[in-house]
């Protein structure tokens, strides 16, 4: 990936925040037990839970976010759902594009697994390009998470409604740069894909 689209699809940031010290799940499990706004945060990432029965994770997946997902749901059609959990998936994505009927309104929602550790601020990046003129950027915050467990062995994310252009004029194809990442601005994936916006679904 070049250095502008970087530049160009950084989080915004919050002035004065900063990101607190990484701990570990049976860390946070017992960290101030008698805290009780604390332990109703703990319990609301299920992180008693993944102390207590373990995790899930894949052997020797060093990954801590896996994104399995990305579904295109539109009312009263059938969702569009891209599997992105292997690198054939992810490297055929651009030459597969979503197809949007103009003025459709949509939601996309990801489906993804956390192992290893607690993750902290995850959030979901896009940059829209035309011919190369970026056109659109969206900063949506995802949430914390503790590793799934085999109770819950994944989470699912559905972000706000969106409205695609219509006209002539905006028919055609984008080309898009999506990213999730942390509040340690750590990259969990990358990956470029195509939006056709066309007259009619077909």
């Amino acid at each position: 990936m070049s250095a502008a689209h970087d530049d160009e699809l950084k989080p915004t940031t919050t002035e004065g925040y900063k990101v607190g010290e990484k701990k570990t799940v049976e860390e946070y499990a017992k960290l101030d037990a008698e805290d009780e706004s604390l332990a109703r945060w703990k319990a609301s990432l299920g992180i008693g839970a993944a102390a207590a029965t373990g995790s899930i994770g894949e052997p020797g997946d060093n990954r801590t976010v896996v994104i399995l997902e990305l579904a295109l749901i539109v009312a009263g059609r059938p969702d569009v759902v891209l599997n992105l959990d292997s690198p054939d998936a992810v490297s055929k994505l651009e030459e597969s594009p979503f197809t949007v009927k103009e003025g459709a309104e949509y939601r996309m929602r990801v489906k993804f697994r956390v192992q290893h550790e607690v993750i902290s601020g995850l959030r979901y990046l896009q940059l829209v390009k035309r011919k190369g003129i970026p056109i659109d950027k969206s900063d949506q915050m995802m949430g914390s998470y503790s590793p799934n467990t085999k109770e819950n062995p994944f989470y699912e994310k559905t972000f706000s409604e969106e409205e695609a252009p219509s006209g002539m004029l905006y028919r055609g194809t984008y080309q898009a740069l999506s990213k999730f990442m942390d509040d340690d601005h750590k990259e969990h994936m990358s990956f470029k894909w195509t939006i056709e916006i066309k007259k009619s679904w077909e």
